[in-house]
């Protein structure tokens, strides 16, 4: 027996500006562990994988595409569209070919070629001169899209996932405070600069 109205009661009830406190993401995902069965720990390990950029390649999302979890399917293919959406919006600015370093995938019918509904909101964000705002912009369609894969579901095993996805959104803001981010951004920028053609900045 599932213990996901339990885990779910005891959940706090997050924003993208939640405060952790005394909390951690890592406690409260070892939390949600503890009360998890032995098949739903092997789910939420797949998921924390998305959280490893060394694992974001062909494999992992052929794996995750073709996954028998829905949520899964659905999250890592609006996680496809977006990334490789933001390496053809570099290429262009670089000059390189359209497609370079993108990972092209067609599993089950669905579509990681570039069209898919948040295409030309993603376009207007990556068009946003202010890096960090971009970020946050982009971070702001993963919750989003969050909250579209859990409409009508209340106590199921998809609201535990999108919340620990949700958590990891908060704690890399939570890690990166908004002065460290421009800083960070801006060594970026210099670190290309001469190179990264039409791509503006401007850190106020």
């Amino acid at each position: 027996m599932t213990n996901y109205h339990y885990i779910i009661a005891s959940l706090p009830a997050i924003s993208q500006d939640w405060k952790f406190g005394d909390r951690t993401a890592e406690g409260l995902i070892s939390e949600i562990k503890g009360l998890s069965t032995s098949r739903d720990l092997g789910i939420i390990g797949f998921v924390e994988r998305g959280f490893n950029d060394d694992s974001l390649n062909t494999g992992f999302y052929r794996e995750a595409l073709s996954h028998k979890v829905g949520f899964i399917r659905k999250y890592y293919t609006f996680d496809l569209n977006v990334r490789n959406s933001k390496v053809r919006f570099l290429n262009k600015a670089l000059g390189r070919y359209n497609d370079r370093d993108v990972i092209i995938l067609q599993e089950d019918g669905e579509d990681t070629q570039g069209t898919f509904p948040e295409a030309a909101q993603l376009e207007s964000i990556l068009q946003g001169r202010d890096i960090l705002a971009r970020e946050r912009a982009i971070d702001t369609m993963y919750w989003n899209k969050l909250d579209e894969l859990t409409v009508m579901h209340y106590f199921d095993l998809d609201v535990i996932l999108a919340f620990i996805l949700k958590l990891h959104i908060i704690d890399r803001w939570h890690r990166l405070d908004e002065q460290t981010g421009r800083e960070m951004f801006r060594k970026l920028v210099d670190e290309v600069k001469g190179t990264f053609k039409g791509v503006g900045y401007n850190p106020e």
